[in-house]
């Protein structure tokens, strides 16, 4: 009978991301509720991204959500190069950027968000980057809930606080977007919240880090 609730469970959880999950990969969109909303995600044309110092600059002037605002933000960019462990010895480069912000819902609690971008001299090393931290949740039983080809979620937890993270490969970018709900929430009051905000924030970030003229990679 436990078995069975919790298999019921999960099919409700991976069903509730779908749903509200909005066009991470830069699907058309838009209203009230932020970019996108509701909209099935699909995966975007692979491109060429860029590394900036101030990325919650690209959360600003879009509600990540129906009613929710953004507040203090601070930015954890990292301007020089770091390297990766590859293949056979190879030790690619990227470079960091990242935005922690704290986010009032429209009853005034507060919610905490998140992400991390990493932008690689490549697209291969972020495609295995991608598969290696797919791997990793794997083996420490956070089971990957895909999303499309290059983009997965799961349930994500900050001492009972209930969250979600996406986390998203497109061409050289490898990007990770977690938030949380409030203080004495229940996952599923805020399910449907969490993957708008974790969506709209993914599309918005890979959407302000790409770079309009830059020729496109294959898609691996």
């Amino acid at each position: 009978m436990r078995r069975s609730r919790d298999t019921a469970l999960r099919r409700a959880r991976m069903a509730a991301l779908i749903a509200v999950a909005v066009a991470v990969a830069g699907c058309s969109g838009g209203g009230e509720d932020g970019p996108g909303t509701g909209e099935k995600l699909t995966a975007r044309a692979p491109g060429v991204h860029r590394w900036t110092g101030s990325p919650c600059g690209l959360l600003a002037d879009t509600p990540l959500a129906k009613g929710f605002t953004l507040g203090s933000t601070t930015d954890s960019a990292d301007p020089e190069p770091r390297e990766d462990i590859g293949e056979k010895g190879a030790r690619p480069r990227y470079r960091q950027t990242g935005c922690l912000a704290d986010l009032t819902g429209p009853d005034g609690k507060f919610w905490k968000l998140g992400a991390t971008a990493a932008v690689y001299e490549d697209a291969e090393p972020a495609r295995r980057a991608y598969r290696v931290k797919q791997n990793l949740d794997r083996v420490h039983g956070r089971v990957p809930e895909p999303v499309h080809e290059s983009a997965y979620g799961r349930p994500a937890d900050d001492r009972g606080r209930p969250g979600r993270t996406l986390l998203l490969r497109n061409g050289d970018l490898l990007l990770s977007v977690t938030a949380y709900g409030p203080y004495g929430s229940e996952e599923h009051e805020v399910r449907d919240d969490l993957g708008t905000i974790v969506g709209n924030t993914a599309r918005l970030m890979e959407d302000g880090l790409r770079e309009r003229d830059a020729p496109s990679p294959a898609p691996s």
